[in-house]
């Protein structure tokens, strides 16, 4: 069965908007990760309950069956494997992989993937801390939580990031952070729960309640 470009974006934005298989999601929730119209999602929606890809109704939102869940996982496996190839050997910058990846994600070869893979040495994870399924579609498991709970006075490793748009990506390179930086706490604002952080042991930083609930430690 073919899967459209069109129709393989749907079912990963169900998947990422759903974290969990069994949830449904909702039309608005699939339209705003897409930056789409939710006008124009039912009709999709409905196109890939027909081919069964999901299960749909207007009531109670999508949920992906199993060929769908294996459909959205090779999307994601593909996608992530790109970004790791794009910053290890292409010298692009975490920044700037997303929008590459995107478009490499959709490229049905399996005899490039499986190389890919190989080639990389089947890395367990994308420059952005996010898991890379394998070649079953099991996804490595790693106990992380975000870095504004973390305690005063800790030092705490930076294992992935929760916003991969540019700008936020952007920002913590100005800030001198990175994957696998050794973060120490040192305060934490009362006035609006700011942190005082030193970072590599080098500097100290100030990350705003918002940046540090993005990025996810150890």
């Amino acid at each position: 069965m073919s899967i459209s470009v069109t129709e393989e974006n749907y079912l990963k934005a169900i998947f990422s908007v759903a974290q969990q298989p069994e949830t449904r999601v909702g039309n608005q929730l699939i339209a705003e990760h897409l930056a789409i119209n939710p006008a124009s999602v039912t009709e999709m929606l409905r196109k890939l309950d027909d081919k069964g890809l999901i299960e749909y109704s207007r009531a109670s939102g999508a949920k992906l069956t199993r060929r769908g869940l294996k459909a959205a996982i090779k999307v994601i496996r593909k996608h992530r494997l790109w970004e790791t190839f794009l910053v290890e050997h292409l010298n692009f910058t975490w920044d700037e992989v997303h929008e590459v990846a995107e478009q490499l994600e959709h490229i049905k070869s399996d005899k490039l993937l499986d190389e890919l893979d190989n080639f990389l040495g089947n890395p367990g994870f994308d420059p952005h801390g996010d898991p890379i399924p394998n070649k079953k579609g099991i996804m490595p498991v790693i106990k992380s939580r975000i870095l504004s709970v973390a305690d005063l006075g800790k030092r705490v490793k930076v294992v992935k990031v929760e916003d991969n748009s540019p700008s936020f990506l952007k920002y913590l390179d100005n800030q001198g952070i990175a994957l696998s930086d050794i973060i120490h706490i040192k305060e934490v604002q009362d006035f609006d729960y700011s942190l005082l952080v030193e970072v590599k042991g080098k500097r100290d930083i100030y990350l705003s309640a918002e940046a540090a609930r993005k990025i996810m430690v150890q």
